[in-house]
């Protein structure tokens, strides 16, 4: 029961970290795009951004295909777990173009060249949208959590 309640806390947490970096990478990338920040802030959020996806992802995917929750089968029936589903692969391709971007700018920095921040609007806008589905993906969990079904 304690494993249970623990890898459902963390999971919670991990969306709010999430949302907080993602959002902030977002208004670093603003900044960036308009002369007044620097790319470092917005690797920092993004770093932070990145540890809460692979939370998720492993506490995601240990509470719905591990044993520790209502089982694969209910998840695999449920819409709502099909709707924070559709969302998170709609997440992780918006973050295509960003994350190779980032890589980029990563080397560039580590061997002191400079980087291209043509795209920081861009970006930015992205990581706005990504924040707004985290949202929309924590209120298909807590659907889910309280057994709401749709139709």
């Amino acid at each position: 029961m304690l494993t249970h309640w623990f890898l459902a806390a963390v999971h919670l947490l991990a969306f709010a970290l999430g949302f907080w970096a993602v959002l902030v990478r977002g208004t670093n990338f603003q900044r960036l795009a308009k002369g007044a920040g620097d790319a470092r802030s917005v690797l920092i959020a993004d770093n932070f951004w990145g540890i809460s996806a692979l939370i998720l992802l492993v506490t995601g995917g240990m509470r719905a295909f591990g044993g520790y929750e209502k089982g694969t089968d209910y998840y695999l029936q449920q819409p709502l777990f099909h709707l924070k589903m559709t969302l998170l692969v709609l997440i992780l391709l918006l973050e295509v173009a960003p994350m190779v971007t980032l890589i980029k700018w990563r080397v560039a920095l580590a061997r002191g060249a400079t980087i291209d921040a043509g795209r920081a609007k861009l970006f930015a806008r992205i990581s706005h949208f990504q924040a707004l589905l985290v949202l929309l993906m924590v209120v298909a969990a807590t659907g889910m959590a309280r057994g709401v079904t749709l139709g």
